[in-house]
């Protein structure tokens, strides 16, 4: 069986050349099939080789070719069986993709308005040097009272 890309799928179409498709149940996903005025058979594929173009979910198959002009058509779901159907990751890395995105925002926009109010900070700067002999002050008394403990 040929392989066809959804840009070939059109221009075939709208040429007249198919004779009706079909949305094949096979496993855990659906397949379009094609079948050409010529009498040869295509099954739809990626973009980028020839390998099929998998569908999880049907609806999508069918947006796909109502976008390409295709309303009508047949529908096989008798081998197919959603116990078979992957795990897809592609929308929960999206998502996840997604989530770190808006995380990395928030935290920016945080970040940026605590800058701001320090800028905005009427008190006067301590040197960097001071700061430090402060908290070294700090810690070493921290320590101390540790080992009075102990």
């Amino acid at each position: 069986m040929q392989s066809m890309t959804i840009e070939q799928l059109r221009a075939a179409s709208n040429a007249g050349g198919v004779s009706g498709v079909t949305l094949k149940g096979q496993g855990g996903v659906f397949l379009v099939q094609i079948a050409t005025r010529s009498g040869s058979g295509a099954v739809l594929s990626k973009a980028r080789g020839t390998e099929p173009r998998r569908f999880g979910n049907p609806l999508a198959a069918l947006k796909v070719l109502r976008d390409i002009g295709i309303t009508v058509g047949k529908f096989d779901a008798s081998e197919y069986d959603p116990a078979d159907k992957e795990p897809d990751a592609g929308n929960r890395g999206r998502a996840d993709a997604m989530r770190e995105a808006h995380e990395a925002a928030a935290y920016n926009q945080w970040l940026a308005a605590e800058i701001q109010a320090s800028i905005d900070d009427p008190r006067p700067s301590i040197p960097h040097d001071e700061v430090m002999a402060r908290m070294d002050a700090r810690i070493a008394r921290h320590k101390a009272a540790g080992r009075k403990r102990a």
